[in-house]
């Protein structure tokens, strides 16, 4: 599944294609409303992320020639523009969804994912780290074919994991996915949680490991992965 994003800031837009690809996604990225066009004619896309301030001209006047040439798009506009008008006209426009600069990475892929699942909207690719591949539509972990049986809350943690692949993910976030609200959670559920899946990991070979980094969270990713960035 491939997006394009369409940013003329190169710092905002390599941290943005970072979490992409991190998210299991591919994406090229653009500049302008000229390169965007020509991306268009080259490959087809299953959403695009379009800032409004490019260097030649408002990036909602793509909007009507994405549903032209590619109806199955899905558009999420970024933008600095936070007046509740310029967000109608967006989606007056024409996109699906808009986020206000600055806006958080974590929410963005979620509104990615929400858009993507909409009919027509196609699946959410599988994510694969090392051998180990996650099939977020299917709810289900398989290392070379072979289906990994987890208890819920394993399957939950290794999920958010995923979803994330090679980013740090924080306790916080980790808790808010394994835990209900009002829940009274240990101190050191979350660290138990982690420790199983890891026994889980190591038995299935999945050639994945799932690194703590230290006061901030955890990691997933291949095996070897730190030493080989050494």
């Amino acid at each position: 599944m491939r997006i394009l994003l369409v940013e003329d800031h190169w710092a905002l837009a390599r941290e943005v294609a970072e979490k992409i690809r991190c998210a299991g996604y591919s994406v090229d990225r653009c500049r302008s409303i000229d390169d965007a066009g020509r991306a268009l004619g080259r490959r087809a896309y299953s959403l695009a992320l379009i800032d409004r301030r490019l260097p030649d001209g408002d990036g909602i006047s793509l909007v009507a020639e994405m549903r032209k040439r590619q109806p199955d798009i899905r558009i999420l506009m970024l933008t600095a523009l936070d007046a509740v008008d310029d967000r109608i006209e967006g989606l007056e426009a024409g996109a699906d969804d808009y986020l206000t600069k600055p806006f958080n990475l974590d929410e963005m892929i979620a509104r990615i994912r929400a858009n993507l699942r909409k009919p027509g909207g196609g699946r959410t690719p599988p994510v694969t780290v090392g051998a180990l591949t996650v099939d977020l539509d299917q709810r289900a972990a398989s290392v070379a074919g072979r289906q990994i049986v987890l208890a819920r809350r394993e399957l939950i943690l290794l999920e958010a994991l995923a979803r994330r692949a090679n980013c740090v993910v924080s306790r916080e976030t980790l808790c808010a996915e394994l835990y209900g609200y009002g829940e009274e959670v240990q101190d050191h559920a979350l660290t138990s949680a982690v420790s199983r899946l890891r026994g889980r990991l190591a038995s299935a070979a999945a050639g994945t490991e799932i690194y703590s980094a230290r006061s901030l969270g955890y990691i997933l990713r291949e095996t070897g992965e730190r030493e080989a960035s050494a």
